[in-house]
């Protein structure tokens, strides 16, 4: 670090300023710490929704007993539907990755945030349950090898989205596409009828993913069409002369 910054000590914003003239690289020093703290952050908000919302549709349970019947419990079924499915999951991996901006921090990210959202997911059942954590164990070390494993991936691909061309569109269709087959395969119905919260949760999904791949397309496009229009007007470099 000294042969990139001076032989002088330097602290706070002159380190900053000597790293960026030495390196032409213009980026806080820490942001692999800002990454990890962000995906942490994100990670334990996500797993506790979840288990919130599940635990206020549900009318078996004691915060869900003063709902029962209500529009708020009808609300909390549907988002319980939405952030239990796993590409919801998929996408918050996906979503910490694209802002950690490279693929290796990208995949960091991903990994760090679905450990975290699961871990607190866990605690937080049993919290409302009144149920020791220990009961989850199993099944918790099971979740947490596969967010390891997945969240690695996925945060990469969420990196991969700001790349431009055919990488970044297909980066940018994982989270729409995959919504779309689990809507096919596995849809989020609960009970043997549709029900409302069912048939609001699949109207919301269908249409995100509709939305979601159109943007992607979208901007593959523009961004196609303006690298064609800059090298139609770019001016070639002369061939050099003997």
């Amino acid at each position: 670090m000294c042969t990139l910054l001076g032989r002088d000590p330097h602290h706070g914003h002159r380190m900053k300023a000597g790293f960026t003239a030495c390196t032409g690289v213009n980026r806080p020093l820490d942001a692999g710490l800002k990454v990890t703290k962000g995906s942490l952050g994100i990670g334990l908000a996500f797993g506790v929704t979840v288990s919130l919302v599940n635990a206020l549709s549900s009318p078996y349970g004691k915060l869900g007993v003063p709902f029962t019947g209500t529009v708020w419990a009808g609300a909390a079924e549907v988002l319980s539907l939405l952030l239990g499915a796993g590409w919801a999951w998929a996408a918050l991996a996906v979503a910490t990755g694209w802002l950690a901006r490279t693929w290796r921090r990208g995949a960091l990210a991903g990994a760090l945030s679905l450990v975290t959202a699961t871990g607190a997911y866990y605690m937080a059942d049993a919290l409302f349950r009144g149920e020791p954590l220990a009961l989850y164990r199993s099944e918790l070390a099971l979740w947490w090898a596969a967010s390891l494993l997945f969240g690695v991936a996925l945060g990469a691909v969420g990196a991969a989205i700001r790349r431009p061309g055919a990488a970044g569109l297909l980066a940018a269709l994982t989270v729409p596409v995959g919504a779309a087959a689990q809507m096919i395969l596995l849809p989020p119905r609960p009970h043997p009828t549709p029900t409302l919260a069912t048939v609001l949760s699949e109207i919301i999904v269908w249409t995100a993913a509709v939305l979601g791949a159109g943007c992607a397309v979208q901007r593959f496009r523009v961004t196609r069409r303006a690298s064609r229009t800059d090298a139609h007007h770019c001016p070639r470099r002369p061939s050099a002369q003997v």
